[in-house]
């Protein structure tokens, strides 16, 4: 260690031993009174920084705001149908009803208690929380759900579009998942099908170069237009159409060479080369070709012109739901179509549970556990105070239930490396080892929540066999690693500095953070954990929508942040190759994306674990994030809710999901 090395440290240990007790103290009132958000929903990035920064960080900070480009797919004329049908052997894939295939499960569990006991439980140990499960997590029988019930869902933050090919948040996930129009859906194990609702048959070539779907012939949107092939070879135009700003959408499915509708009811999807990941590419939401086919060209952002708004504030919808009402920042109301379950006359699909969906729209994490408390509210994410010491009395219990189960959504930090602060590996990692993470977890987290190390859940497929060591403090090891990078306090005001490009700059800079009091009371942790090895951290709470929108643009130095488990590992590229959509903090190593492009080459399983378990160890060894925590589910339902069942992605990402919920008739 260094000169300034030696001298952070004793000052380090002279502060820590003075102040022990208070630091403990304060902590812990943190713990009580702002450990109250868990870290959001499913699988979304949170940004950065709003807040203006100091004329050194301005002078010294590299910006990334140039957008990516995108190739559009060059066109190609199709085969016709004849000589494909003709010479591709066709393998036929499977078309499932989600919920069916649940019921099926359901009739081969036994029950361990019966629905009133159940209700009567306080959820208080593992035991307890797989009895609740296995009583209120059961289907209804025939006749037995209320089909004109509502559900009032909460959600921490409104829409930024209500287009489904726009979709980038978990609200959005959770609202357009219900009123968009897929052909694809997933399982609890996330094996993919083809959803039994849409689509009449679906086959893939023995070579792996085409998938052919068939749709049923009673399909309508919202407005009676009948849904077809043409709706789905247009919105592939329009999702590759470098113009339109839907890097979420657009990953995967510019994978595929071409899609192109033969008739109304037949697509089939063109890929490049035989990939593992086909099968996910092919999945996108889908835009009625009536509505957009001259929009789309006018204004190819989808939403800055008046023919945009419009449709943003009552869009045509292709699923079991329309939106029917809108109050921006408060709430999102959700109809049953018609038109979904009855076409000419005829039942043609089952006839989903909830004839209204109200999703409130509430970002404080206090004032949810009110409304739940309330009857306002049906169901809320839990946070670990929340779970642990607010959910325990009669005002909770009289009216709601908890449970809990896995879930893959792990939290970061996040640090961009397009700045002078987070370009060297050395410093990244040092602010690992700075962080308490100890203290987060046992804490501000309750002991509720497993250490991360990387990107896949170590229970996953893909996750490294040998387990990665989660990191823990070590401050002398955070300012060696800081003395090693040259950042030392070479004008002794107590901060750590480096010359560049001539300039002495401080290492000072901003953590940003969505408004929620876990989060922030993290990254306060961070903060104080940062001034003792001489490094200043502000901490920068911003609304949802701007941290989204400043991460996008990487304007930021670090941000706190999370993600869902995709389907598939694949799906994590475009967090991490080198200029990808979502890599926001500029990471690029060239072995990264080699891998990735390996791995969904190679359609053994086992081999490709090995190479994204490589990937992991070498994000691990890099450190572009700082890993936190895998947050599991903890939920808070309403005792008139039934039917939850967990997946690695939650009780909703998957099939049939938020489908399965039900509310029993009044007798």
């Amino acid at each position: 260690m260094g000169r300034t090395g030696r001298c952070f440290s004793q000052e380090r240990t002279m502060r820590h031993s003075r102040g022990k007790a208070l630091v403990r103290s304060a902590l812990l009132w943190l713990a009580a009174v702002v450990c109250v958000e868990g870290c959001g929903r499913k699988p979304d990035g949170i940004p950065a920084d709003a807040q203006p920064e100091t004329s050194a960080q301005e002078a010294t900070r590299r910006s990334a705001e140039t957008p990516v480009a995108t190739t559009p797919p060059v066109a190609f004329e199709p085969p016709a149908l004849e000589a494909l049908n003709r010479d591709a052997k066709w393998i036929d894939r499977p078309v499932r009803d989600g919920l069916q295939r649940l019921r099926e499960e359901q009739v081969k569990e036994t029950p361990q208690m019966g629905v009133p006991v159940a209700l009567e439980m306080r959820n208080d140990s593992a035991e307890a929380n797989a009895l609740i499960l296995s009583a209120l997590g059961r289907l209804p029988e025939a006749g037995q759900a209320d089909l004109g019930a509502r559900v009032d869902r909460h959600v921490t933050a409104d829409l930024g579009s209500t287009n489904p090919i726009m979709i980038s948040t978990s609200a959005e996930f959770d609202i357009l998942g219900l009123t968009g129009f897929g052909l694809f859906s997933f399982d609890r194990a996330l094996e993919p099908f083809a959803t039994a609702d849409t689509v009449a048959s679906w086959q893939t070539s023995a070579d792996g170069m085409f998938d052919k779907v068939v749709l049923r012939d009673d399909l309508q949107w919202s407005d009676g237009q009948p849904i077809t092939a043409h709706d789905i070879a247009f919105t592939y135009r329009v999702i590759m159409d470098p113009r339109v700003p839907v890097p979420a959408v657009r990953s995967g499915t510019d994978q595929l060479a071409w899609v192109h509708a033969y008739d109304d009811r037949t697509v089939i999807f063109f890929h490049k080369e035989p990939l593992a990941t086909n099968v996910w590419n092919i999945n996108f939401p889908v835009l009625p070709q009536h509505i957009y086919a001259d929009t789309w060209e006018q204004d190819p952002t989808l939403k800055d012109s008046p023919a945009h708004l419009k449709l943003e504030e009552k869009p045509v919808c292709g699923g079991p739901y329309e939106i029917v009402e809108r109050t921006r920042g408060q709430q999102i109301v959700l109809r049953r179509r018609a038109n979904w379950s009855t076409v000419g006359g005829s039942v043609v699909r089952e006839e989903p549970f909830f004839k209204e969906i109200r999703f409130r729209i509430i970002e404080d994490p206090n004032t949810t556990l009110l409304a739940l408390k309330a009857g306002e509210i049906d169901e809320m994410i839990l946070l670990p105070e929340q779970w642990t010491t607010q959910t325990k009395g009669e005002d909770f219990s009289k009216r709601n239930t908890k449970v809990t189960a896995p879930e893959w959504v792990s939290f970061h930090f996040g640090w961009n490396l397009d700045t002078p602060f987070f370009a060297d590996r050395r410093v990244r990692r040092a602010m690992s080892y700075a962080f308490d993470h100890d203290r987060m977890l046992e804490q501000l987290c309750y002991g509720l929540y497993q250490p991360a190390a990387g990107n896949f859940h170590e229970s996953s497929w893909m996750a490294p066999r040998k387990k990665l060591a989660p990191y823990k403090q070590d401050l002398d090891r955070a300012e060696a690693l800081l003395d090693e990078a040259g950042w030392i306090d070479h004008d002794n005001d107590g901060i750590r500095d480096k010359s560049i490009d001539g300039r002495l700059v401080p290492l000072e800079f901003s953590m940003l953070v969505n408004q929620q009091p876990l989060r922030i009371a993290i990254c306060t942790l961070l903060k104080e954990n940062l001034e003792q090895i001489g490094v200043t951290m502000n901490v920068r709470p911003v609304e949802s929508t701007v941290l989204q929108d400043l991460t996008q643009k990487k304007k930021f130095q670090a941000y706190f942040g999370g993600w869902g488990a995709g389907t598939d590992p694949d799906s994590s590229e475009n967090i991490w190759k080198t200029a990808a959509g979502r890599n926001f903090v500029s990471y690029s190593n060239a072995e990264v994306d080699r891998l990735f492009e390996e791995g969904r080459r190679e359609l053994d399983r086992a081999k490709r674990a090995e190479k994204y378990a490589r990937i992991q160890e070498i994000l691990y060894e890099d450190q572009p994030y700082t890993w936190l925590y895998w947050r599991n589910s903890f939920y808070g339902f309403s005792k008139q809710l039934r039917g939850y069942v967990f997946s690695p992605r939650g009780p909703y990402h998957y099939s049939p999901g938020f489908s399965s919920l039900w509310k029993p008739r009044e007798e």
